[in-house]
């Protein structure tokens, strides 16, 4: 009976969207936020600002560039990353511009490419390399997976996160070695290890306590 509520509330809310668009980011946002931020080395106020600075950043792309253009903005700690193609250099320096003109952005990566935009099979193939990557990352068991962003663009890995040294070099060296990888791309923001401990015991600690179970008397 609950996944039949789930599953017709769900099918309410999809069907709300074309009336609700302008408020979708809103929504994708405390969503993601919600489910995340317990194992996040974000705040829950930066993870939203992050939310929100991808999507203004992709409003902001000039007219005479979108229709020749497929651009992801990535922010992860404030720190734009821009990837996919862009028709000519004027165009990819022009949506650096106006993607920088964003409140809050820190830095912007600019790594878009020249040339026609990619395919669709190229684009679900970058897709099943990141799902790749990511499962490598779990069966690891060095590093955790939610404490890595994986973009993954033309055969091109991007890794983004905050960590420190040691969880730098596990993912780059499980990136590196991941099947269909051509390149590694290397965003991470390093930290001290002191500083990563700190981090994770405040966000464990301000978990809410699970709720206490209730007596049980045997008849």
């Amino acid at each position: 009976m609950h996944k039949l509520k789930l599953a017709l509330g769900l099918a309410a809310l999809l069907a709300t969207l074309p009336v609700l668009q302008g408020c979708v980011p809103a929504i994708v946002a405390g969503a993601t936020v919600g489910v995340m931020s317990a194992h996040d080395r974000r705040s829950t106020g930066t993870q939203t600002d992050d939310e929100t600075i991808e999507w203004k950043a992709a409003l902001r792309i000039p007219d005479q560039y979108k229709n020749f253009t497929h651009a992801n903005f990535t922010s992860y700690n404030k720190r734009l990353l821009i990837t996919g193609e862009a028709p000519n250099a004027e165009a990819k320096a022009a949506i650096e511009a106006e993607a920088r003109k964003v409140d809050g952005v820190r830095e912007v990566y600019n790594e878009l490419g020249i040339g026609p935009v990619s395919s669709l099979g190229n684009r679900s193939n970058d897709s099943f390399i990141t799902s790749k990557l990511k499962a490598r990352l779990v069966d690891s068991n060095q590093i955790s997976a939610n404490h890595i962003k994986v973009v993954t663009e033309r055969g091109i890995a991007y890794l983004m996160g905050i960590v420190n040294e040691r969880e730098a070099k596990v993912a780059v060296a499980v990136a590196r070695t991941t099947a269909g990888v051509l390149k590694v791309v290397n965003v991470m923001e390093v930290i001290d290890e002191t500083e990563t401990r700190r981090i994770d015991s405040q966000a464990l600690g301000a978990r809410n306590p699970p709720p206490q179970s209730a007596p049980v008397e045997t008849r």
